[in-house]
């Protein structure tokens, strides 16, 4: 069975700073997401699938691992995760405006697919699921190479873990169970994050699902489970720490559940009204988890009105800023679309 994780403030301490930069991110991100909503009801983006309402899940997460070395498979509800692991507003415009420089796919993928080698952001399929294979795989010749001397276990420039991210909907495909059983077959440094947010587009969780937890199936192969609040933000990193932790001391991988809710359509192109109620989402955002970790910071005395004010005017400039320079940014050429698919012949 899955095992629930401690409170948060039963946890060690988290810096100031670093609560800070938390919230910051997963404001950034809201504003951002709100933002290309607008664009796409204005009908200047074709498409868009969003973060709202699972920032905590993802930034808690994405401050816990090795950002930028160890691996990182986000799937495509991750914006607020992409966004601490290093890639910009910028970067994310460009792509939903399916411009010129666009980082992940040349402007060739639909948006939220994301990828940067630099980051070590590993791109992903447009069939959910399979991103999870994939991680396990390097996660098994990160411990393969660290086994034969290529690489030293120890040391913090080179990855060590890989981290892959879906939603519960995606639990359902044969390619999450392949990737959870080869995980736990061979004991990797591995850490899987489902992003629990009740519906799988519009079919709820209990429809697919005759357990109650995702984490409950761990037990099945051989990995640790945990099930944590997904919108309390410092829960999630204490739980994905943990895991880190684990992987990074060879002992094996963990399934950590984070139970959140999206409050908006599963994408651009839903109409949740038809399988959810009004009352139902109203609830929901009354547990926002920015408004939540805002109110935790303020009574803490980390967080003043004034620098509540000052972050939402610099967000603003911010995502004012990326959506100019990426409206004023060209589309690639059509020849583009051939391009940077395979490597070059050699002579």
């Amino acid at each position: 069975m899955a095992v629930k994780t401690q409170k948060a403030q039963q946890a060690p301490p988290v810096s100031p700073e670093l609560q800070r930069e938390m919230y910051w991110y997963m404001l950034l991100s809201r504003r951002l997401d709100e933002r290309t909503w607008m664009l796409h009801r204005q009908g200047k983006i074709a498409f868009h699938i969003s973060a709202i309402g699972h920032e905590a899940a993802q930034v808690g997460a994405a401050f816990a691992f090795n950002r930028g070395v160890d691996y990182a498979y986000p799937y495509y509800r991750d914006l607020a995760m992409c966004l601490v692991i290093g890639m910009t507003p910028l970067d994310f415009m460009l792509g939903v405006y399916g411009k010129e420089g666009e980082p992940s796919s040349g402007a060739r993928q639909m948006p939220s697919h994301w990828s940067n080698k630099k980051l070590n952001i590993v791109s992903q399929s447009a069939s959910v699921a399979t991103q999870v294979p994939h991680a396990a795989g390097s996660a098994f010749a990160i411990k393969y190479r660290q086994k034969v001397g290529l690489q030293d276990p120890n040391d913090p420039t080179q990855p060590r873990l890989a981290i892959v991210c879906l939603g519960e909907g995606s639990t359902s495909q044969g390619e999450w169970h392949e990737g959870m059983n080869w995980a736990g077959v061979h004991q990797l440094p591995f850490i899987c994050i489902v992003q629990n947010n009740h519906y799988a587009i519009s079919v709820p969780f209990d429809q697919q699902s005759a357990v109650p937890n995702v984490a409950d199936r761990a037990a099945a192969y051989g990995v640790k489970g945990v099930v944590v609040d997904g919108n309390d933000v410092l829960a999630m990193y204490h739980v994905t720490r943990e895991a880190v932790e684990r992987a990074y001391n060879g002992e094996g991988p963990t399934l950590i559940e984070a139970k959140t809710y999206r409050p908006v359509p599963h994408s651009s192109d839903d109409d949740d009204r038809s399988y959810r109620s009004r009352e139902e989402v109203e609830e929901w955002k009354r547990k926002d988890p920015i408004l939540r970790f805002q109110k935790v910071l303020t009574e803490a005395g980390l967080l003043t009105q004034a620098d509540i004010d000052e972050m939402e005017a610099r967000a603003k400039r911010i995502v004012d800023e990326a959506q100019k320079r990426a409206e004023e940014t060209p589309y690639p050429p059509g020849h583009a679309a051939l391009g940077d698919v395979y490597a070059p012949l050699e002579s």
